[in-house]
């Protein structure tokens, strides 16, 4: 197939995924957004090219049931993984939508779930693995900023630069711990016991998309719930939001007029129609 090939039959598995995950959710992305997915897709196809094209088994779903948490509720743990076998060589790798100097620089957090997936892989299947690592989809600000100002240029250079592939190392010996850290978060899902993060930890700094930021920008700003996050308004206060505008302007993150036009005539469109309702 011929690169222009290529292109097509992922913009035509885009809409088909597009349209079922619609039809699913009853939501629709704006005109903007789902152009942005789109160029996401086919840029993550350009620069993991070689990974695409050796994939053996895709989508492999791990399963490890049967499991206790600490207050004795019985739940399982499930996880989905690509899988490459080449030269003798087992790799898996799970694919994150997060900022790729974040996993690096926060490895132990996606060592865990790795390290179940691998135990599941190696004991439960019986299969060999030579290695763990995620891929990091989130575009860095050089590739952002050349896409925002359409520099095709700036857009070459940055997307040599780019870098989704993070090495994760796996270590059998934390599994029966980070098993007993899912039993504990089952039991407080169970239990209603949903805790927001502190205000100390909205204001650590952290470094994602080659800069220091936040935890409250980096992960607050894309959160619906903080509307109505205690923490959040404790977090605005004390950073100086005292003032009814100041402390609106964190409440109003919703777009310009014509980007919250958009969105509302979008979901509309998908909304089913009256009869889809008749008995």
């Amino acid at each position: 197939m011929t690169e222009a090939d290529i292109e097509a039959q992922i913009r035509e598995m885009f809409e088909e995924n597009y349209e079922l995950l619609q039809a699913e959710g009853g939501h629709a992305l704006t005109q903007d957004g789902k152009n942005a997915a789109l160029r996401q897709v086919l840029l993550y196809w350009q620069k993991m090219r070689d990974v695409a094209e050796n994939v053996t088994d895709t989508e492999v779903k791990l399963n490890l049931p049967d499991q206790m948490t600490p207050k004795g509720r019985k739940y399982g743990i499930e996880g989905v993984v690509d899988i490459i076998r080449e030269d003798d060589r087992t790799v898996m790798y799970d694919i994150k939508t997060h900022d790729y100097d974040y996993v690096n620089k926060n490895k132990e957090l996606y060592e865990k779930q790795l390290n179940v997936y691998a135990y599941i892989w190696q004991s439960l299947r019986g299969q060999e693995l030579d290695q763990t690592a995620i891929i990091a989809t989130a575009f860095p600000t050089a590739v952002q900023e050349a896409l925002d100002r359409d520099d095709e240029r700036r857009l070459a250079a940055a997307l040599e630069e780019w870098n989704l592939l993070i090495d994760i190392p796996f270590d059998q010996l934390h599994v029966g711990q980070t098993i007993a850290d899912f039993g504990a978060v089952v039991d407080a899902i169970e239990e209603n016991k949903f805790a927001p993060a502190s205000v100390e930890k909205l204001k650590t700094r952290f470094a994602a998309r080659g800069r220091e930021l936040l935890f409250a920008t980096q992960v607050c700003r894309n959160c619906d719930a903080r509307f109505s996050c205690s923490s959040y308004r404790n977090y605005v206060v004390s950073s100086g939001g005292r003032s009814d505008s100041t402390f609106a302007r964190y409440f109003q993150e919703f777009g310009s007029d014509s980007e919250q036009e958009e969105w509302l005539t979008a979901n509309l469109d998908a909304a089913p129609s009256p009869e889809a309702f008749e008995v």
